[in-house]
């Protein structure tokens, strides 16, 4: 790749993962950041091709959306299955990781207070425990991974984002309670380039 540029905010959120494939192919790329509140309003967004970010830039083309991002890059870097097989299983626990920040996001991000706040009682007490038990069962059942009993890029997809979703609910870590979840992080964020890029990432918030 001649050309590889990276759009997005300052932030792990949903950008990470993508950041951790590139950083695990080493993959050279321009981590463009901008500022949600400075930036963002005067953004031209019409440029974008659904208003939004993530957008990743290759050699002139504009990618977008974060999971098509990662599934094309995981099979640049040898990160997705062999089989179709084997792709549905990746697949099926990213989904499964992304209907749990969909619940998350969707509580969080509600305008209305008294919404809201029940929205968010309804994530703590019933979101939040549904999803991580499903989760740590499917990573016991595949020894500190989420599919195929080996590191793919469920693994960084979920890694990437385990922060942002810890803060959608309040909380340091969604994985103190869930030792194969903790596995999950531990392997992918000690796997040679991702461990680099851990190191040294700007720590914000989100």
């Amino acid at each position: 790749m001649s050309s590889c540029k990276l759009t997005y905010f300052d932030s792990q959120a949903l950008a990470e993962a993508i950041r951790f494939l590139l950083h695990y192919g080493k993959i050279q790329f321009e981590d463009i950041r901008l500022n949600f509140e400075k930036d963002w309003p005067a953004y031209p967004k019409d440029t974008l091709p659904l208003r939004q970010l993530p957008i990743l830039e290759i050699d002139g083309k504009v990618f977008y959306q974060t999971i098509a991002i990662c599934r094309y890059l995981a099979k640049k870097v040898g990160l997705a299955g062999s089989t179709p097989l084997e792709d549905y299983e990746i697949d099926n626990a990213v989904d499964n990781v992304n209907d749990f920040r969909a619940r998350l996001a969707g509580a969080f991000y509600e305008q209305n207070a008294v919404a809201k706040e029940e929205k968010m009682k309804i994530a703590l007490n019933e979101t939040v425990p549904f999803f991580l038990g499903k989760l740590e069962a499917i990573a016991q059942q595949n020894d500190g991974h989420f599919a195929l009993k080996r590191f793919t890029w469920a693994d960084v997809y979920f890694t990437g984002m385990h922060r942002y979703l810890a803060r959608l609910v309040g909380s340091e870590d969604l994985t103190a309670n869930y030792p194969n979840l903790r596995k999950v992080v531990e392997n992918t964020e000690s796997t040679s380039g991702i461990k680099e890029w851990v190191a040294r990432r700007p720590d914000t918030f989100y």
